[in-house]
């Protein structure tokens, strides 16, 4: 959940919206775009659906933005990481560099859950794995978590080595050989393997901030 400061900087980045309709989803957003829903009572009875809508990549302008939508239509904008005021609570949404690592309603008595992603999204095709093969589902994602550690073991060494090789650094502390030397092919596929781990747990909403983010995201 967001600190208060950081829940009231987001509160004042919130725009209103300009009331066009939520545009549907299509296949070749798997990895661009981002979408989830939320149903809730509103103030009349009815139920009223809660969209965010995220182009990760940015929108026209570069920029990336949560887009909400109340009953498929615009209702508000904000940068990133951002909370959205609906019916009983709040919507914050936070990104990573591999997709969203947070997009959960908290009501107004502190209580929290986490949107739906649309069926059609890549969250929603990795959440449908989940459900229908649960055994999978937990292979693949203790797989990815052993990617990631392995990567960190791995990876820290390294970086540290480099820094430790800057003049400055190495005249104070001195310098540091990294007991781990991979060949360049061994390290671009690490790479390759700790980027699809990472895109894999974004896909769940799930984050640490070592794991996730420590190597590769500079975080909010």
């Amino acid at each position: 959940m967001f600190s208060d400061w950081n829940a009231r900087r987001a509160a004042r980045r919130v725009k209103p919206g300009d009331g066009h309709a939520l545009k549907r989803y299509r296949w070749w957003q798997l990895l661009s775009r981002t979408l989830f829903h939320l149903r809730l009572p509103g103030g009349d009875g009815t139920q009223e659906t809660w969209s965010v809508d995220v182009r990760l990549w940015g929108d026209d302008d570069g920029e990336v933005r949560a887009h909400l939508y109340r009953d498929g239509r615009h209702h508000a904008r904000s940068k990133l990481p951002a909370t959205f005021p609906v019916s009983g609570g709040t919507v914050e949404v936070v990104a990573s560099t591999f997709g969203l690592r947070r997009c959960h309603y908290v009501s107004s008595e502190g209580l929290e859950r986490q949107l739906e992603p649309d069926p059609a999204t890549a969250e929603g095709r990795r959440l449908h794995l989940a459900r229908r093969r649960p055994v999978l589902s937990r292979v693949v994602g203790a797989a990815s978590m052993a990617v990631l550690v392995v990567a960190v073991a791995i990876g820290l060494p390294q970086v540290v080595q480099e820094i430790s090789q800057i003049p400055p650094v190495a005249r104070t502390i001195g310098s540091f050989t990294s007991p781990v030397q991979l060949p360049a092919a061994l390290n671009v596929a690490l790479l390759v393997a700790t980027l699809v781990a990472s895109t894999e747990r974004a896909l769940r909403l799930r984050y640490h901030w070592l794991l996730d983010g420590g190597l590769f995201d500079g975080g909010d």
